[in-house]
């Protein structure tokens, strides 16, 4: 697989990549299209082909998605720093959960890791990988879904 640069990916939008199996996972995405009014963020499953070549060209395992991705710019954001990048750009009092960034490594890695790991059993797993409308289609990655 040849290197690339994520922004050739994200056509120069930021991009949120998700878990379109794990309900948790997809109601984030939901969470955030819902609140991403200025449609700053375009998506990609996890699952997909563009998904798995991010996954992989970032060294993470592409067949158990324990992290989102949130990618801003080029910088990429993984477990509890994707969630607090995710609200920090969002209106309203949504940015005040991006504080969770300053918690020590030591809280937020064990905390986040025990609920990956967990999260198909809590919070389920869906039969097939989210398949979005028509009207959300436009937001995702070209085989982003």
């Amino acid at each position: 697989m040849s290197n690339f640069r994520i922004a050739e990916l994200t056509e120069g939008q930021d991009l949120i990549v998700f878990d379109g199996e794990c309900i948790l996972c997809s109601g984030f995405f939901q969470f955030m299209v819902t609140r991403d009014r200025r449609q700053r963020f375009r998506y990609a499953s996890a699952q997909s082909p563009v998904g798995q070549r991010l996954y992989q060209q970032l060294g993470l395992p592409t067949g158990d998605f324990e992290t989102n991705l949130v990618i801003i710019g080029e910088r990429v954001h993984q477990r509890l720093d994707a969630f607090a990048a995710a609200m920090k750009t969002l209106p309203g009092l949504w940015p005040v959960l991006s504080l969770c960034r300053f918690l020590p490594g030591f809280v937020k890695d064990p905390l986040y890791h025990a609920i990956a790991r967990n999260r198909y059993r809590l919070f389920g797993r869906a039969e097939a990988c989210l398949i979005p409308d028509a009207g959300l289609r436009s937001r995702f990655l070209p085989e982003g879904f």
